[in-house]
């Protein structure tokens, strides 16, 4: 297995409005049709939208929408259901030509991010990189050739400038972004578009006078810390100069709890109901964990009131396990914590897992 890369070129990979990108595959027919995937593919359904083509954003259909108000937005659109397992393969197929490809003469190291996106550095020992842009567009054309997806690439001297320089390139380009042009590309934008930075962080730095990443990276990081946490403080201004330390790893991702959730497409107004689904639920998460092999050690729920008032609660286990019983009763046990006064439009349940056991390295 690859360790951490050397230092050096990170390149930052984004498959092109991948789900959407996925189903015109298959249906080779809505290609240029504003397709929206989400839930059941039911806009009339409750659900929220998983991605959207280029074709239905310019309608203002985003992700995380409900369907019912992309459809009042883009009437026309197709709507299609969430296919999980169509993705899993698409992005398994993408990531293995990645890691086929050899840059510098020595395999490339890989760190998936998730179903469409990816770190990849060239590994220890390699000879002469080259351009790196070069280099990112024989990857772009490797990938569409032996997958048919089209993809960005960002380029930076570390992850973070290499994860921003993406957003410049979309859709189907490359784009490059070093220490040397840090401030003359990001300085005067909002702090919101550092990676890692959202909403709720940005209006806390406004508070105290930063509006932009140059104000971010001009700050006083003692004051950051002190108004935002000494672990935080400190990291948010290394994010407004562009430092990032982190190496590209290919140790695989370990999940560290699953989870499932439901969306009632009407709300449920009899406790013995949620209780039941509570216990259906906690079947299926149970699932997940098996295929896994570690036991629960948390659970926890989370119930969503008609409205939209969300509560969550949680519990850890005396001792962990993978027995329904035990852990179902622990699901349902913290019904007992939240208020029985008002219909329920969402549940979900999720078993945090024990630690994997450590390998030997």
């Amino acid at each position: 297995m690859s360790g951490p890369s050397a230092p050096g070129w990170v390149l930052h990979v984004d498959l092109d409005q991948f789900i959407a990108a996925v189903e015109v595959l298959r249906r080779p027919e809505l290609a240029g049709l504003p397709v929206v995937v989400g839930g059941r593919g039911d806009p009339t359904e409750r659900g929220v939208v998983a991605t959207a083509s280029y074709e239905a954003r310019a309608f203002g259909v985003g992700s995380g929408m409900p369907l019912r108000v992309a459809a009042r937005k883009c009437p026309d659109a197709v709507f299609l259901p969430v296919d999980k397992e169509a993705y899993d393969a698409a992005s398994a197929q993408v990531m293995a030509t990645l890691r086929g490809l050899e840059w510098g003469g020595v395999p490339v190291v890989l760190e998936v991010l998730g179903w469409d996106e990816a770190f990849l550095a060239a590994g220890a020992g390699h000879g002469e990189l080259g351009d790196p842009r070069e280099f990112a567009q024989h990857l772009r054309a490797e990938v569409l050739a032996e997958t048919r997806l089209h993809c960005s690439v960002g380029i930076g001297d570390n992850k973070l400038r290499a994860k921003i320089a993406t957003d410049f390139g979309k859709p189907r380009g490359v784009w490059q972004l070093t220490e040397e042009d840090w401030f003359p590309v990001m300085g005067e934008r909002p702090t919101t578009a550092l990676w890692g930075i959202g909403g709720r962080t940005a209006r806390k730095l406004a508070a105290l006078g930063i509006d932009t990443v140059e104000q971010l990276a001009r700050s006083d990081a003692r004051v950051l810390a002190a108004e935002l946490g000494p672990t935080m403080g400190p990291w948010f201004h290394r994010l407004g100069r562009g430092v990032d330390t982190s190496p590209v790893d290919a140790t695989p991702w370990v999940p560290r709890a699953h989870g499932r959730e439901e969306t009632y497409q009407e709300d449920l107004e009899d406790w013995a109901a949620v209780t039941a689904e509570v216990r259906l639920l906690t079947r299926r998460v149970l699932v997940d964990i098996d295929r896994d092999g570690r036991p629960a050690a948390r659970v926890g729920i989370k119930v969503r009131y008609r409205p939209f008032t969300t509560v969550s609660r949680s519990l850890t286990l005396p001792e962990p396990s993978d027995d329904p019983d035990v852990l179902e009763e622990a699901a349902v046990s913290l019904l007992d914590r939240v208020e029985r006064d008002r219909p329920v439009r969402l549940l979900g349940v999720r078993l945090e897992m024990v630690d994997p056991p450590e390998t030997a390295g």
